[in-house]
């Protein structure tokens, strides 16, 4: 979940972190169940992700609502929460276009993105950055020429980057979300949509406003947030890990290697916290227990991940030298049978060329704590290759651990506070609620609110 990460400053109150947990847990109401837990591990995990009745997306979940207005505008046509329908089909298939293409032509355009991006760091001194700044604009860039077919203008990438970062930082609670911040990308696609300048066909069953929102929210916001996520995780573990950093700078060519330690942080930091579904029909739990139509079921990513390995908490991507992708715990992309990733094949494509560009040109190095929500955005000193760092390399270590630790407290109290207001706000409004109840989910009943009409 958005939230899981507690903070781990080693004074802040214990019972503050607790209660930031119970709020958020508060919002799936009485009729959640969460897998795996301590009586039903794994395999009904897996069981229960793939059954054909764990089909609903939006429509009678309490975490609905509260998505729903961390992803405005336009939630209601974002595809991963669109109802199961002809309408999702269309709209899945379109993104699947749009991030079709080939090898080569996907490598050289994040390696291209990820190079302007580092032109701005300094090469002639370490650099302290936060990766997952560093990154955005990169993959805003590289957003904009899927959606476009053309070079980002500065203009646009600022945009782009200003909308997706206000919305992690609103799922992540260190920071209240920007209506208008957004409102400015939204009218700027509008424009662009409403005077024929997306190469690709849009969905004919979206009104230009909604095709607006569905680029805006697949493009611009999952597909740039999620990649500077990974790609935040990914650089973070290298600079925690020397010696399979260096490894992968010794031979930059091995993609075997590369693909385990990305294989590896997937594993161990997954993009997603808890994936929600709503059951459409009865799924049996266990041999006494069956799931009736309407429970919401959060499937924990971290807990499944965190299971059938040895020593689960440990960094290891040479484990997965005699291990499977296929035969373990192990799902970065969702489950086949119920809506994966879109970007399963292009991202790791292009997180292997972004990794290759950052290690050409730097060493990476950090003393901050790595957790799967990454709430401070990977502080990281940048040392360009060839340069001698000296004593003040120690100093700066010394500074990022201090920082980190001071922030962790701060930050803990923040996330408290703007996620209980954004909890509140959310039910106030009640966005998936009232929209559902106005456009029932086609051929089937409306889902009745885990908590009534809310508030």
């Amino acid at each position: 979940m958005v939230n899981g990460s507690a903070t781990r400053g080693w004074w802040l109150p214990r019972g503050v972190v607790a209660l930031r947990g119970r709020i958020f847990e508060k919002v799936n109401g009485d009729r959640a169940v969460t897998l795996p837990d301590a009586t039903h591990g794994p395999e009904v995990f897996e069981r229960v992700y793939a059954h054909p009745a764990a089909d609903g997306r939006s429509a009678g979940a309490g975490l609905s609502d509260l998505f729903w207005y961390w992803l405005a505008p336009g939630p209601e046509v974002h595809q991963e929460h669109l109802e199961p329908g002809e309408r999702y089909e269309e709209v899945a298939a379109t993104t699947r276009r749009v991030l079709a293409g080939g090898s080569a032509a996907l490598t050289a355009a994040a390696t291209g993105a990820v190079a302007r991006a580092l032109d701005g760091v300094p090469d002639s001194r370490i650099a302290l950055v936060r990766l997952r700044d560093l990154v955005m604009p990169a993959w805003a860039e590289f957003a904009y020429e899927l959606v476009f077919r053309e070079p980002c203008p500065a203009h646009a990438r600022d945009l782009i980057t200003a909308h997706a970062g206000d919305v992690i930082d609103a799922l992540k609670c260190t920071g209240l979300r920007h209506p208008r911040r957004r409102a400015k990308l939204t009218a700027y696609l509008r424009e662009r949509v409403a005077a024929g300048d997306v190469p690709h066909e849009l969905p004919a069953s979206l009104s230009l406003p909604e095709q607006v929102h569905y680029l805006q929210g697949t493009f611009f916001n999952t597909a740039v947030v999620q990649l500077s996520e990974a790609t935040a995780h990914v650089l973070l573990a290298l600079a925690r890990h020397p010696g399979v950093q260096e490894r992968l700078r010794a031979d930059p060519g091995d993609d075997r290697y590369l693909t385990r330690v990305l294989d590896e942080t997937m594993r161990l930091y997954p993009l997603f916290g808890i994936a929600h579904r709503i059951t459409s029909g009865e799924i049996p739990l266990d041999a006494e227990t069956v799931l009736p139509a309407g429970t919401v079921v959060c499937f924990s990513y971290p807990d499944y991940h965190a299971t059938g390995y040895d020593r689960p908490e440990v960094f290891d991507p040479d484990r997965w030298e005699t291990l499977s992708v296929r035969d373990a715990h192990h799902i970065p992309f969702g489950v086949a049978a119920n809506r994966p990733c879109p970007a399963w094949r292009l991202s790791p494509l292009v997180l292997r060329a972004a990794v290759r560009e950052v290690l050409r040109r730097y060493r990476l190095d950090s003393t901050a704590s790595h957790t799967r929500s990454n709430p401070h955005r990977a502080p990281c000193l940048l040392i360009p290759l060839g340069l001698t760092p000296g004593p003040r390399l120690a100093l700066l270590r010394r500074f990022v651990r201090l920082r980190d630790a001071v922030e962790d407290v701060t930050r803990g109290v923040r996330q408290l506070v703007l996620g209980t207001v954004m909890v509140l706000h959310a039910r106030h409004l009640r966005l998936a609620t009232r929209y559902f109840e106005e456009h029932p989910p086609a051929g089937r009943c409306p889902v009745p609110h885990p908590e009534g009409k809310g508030r």
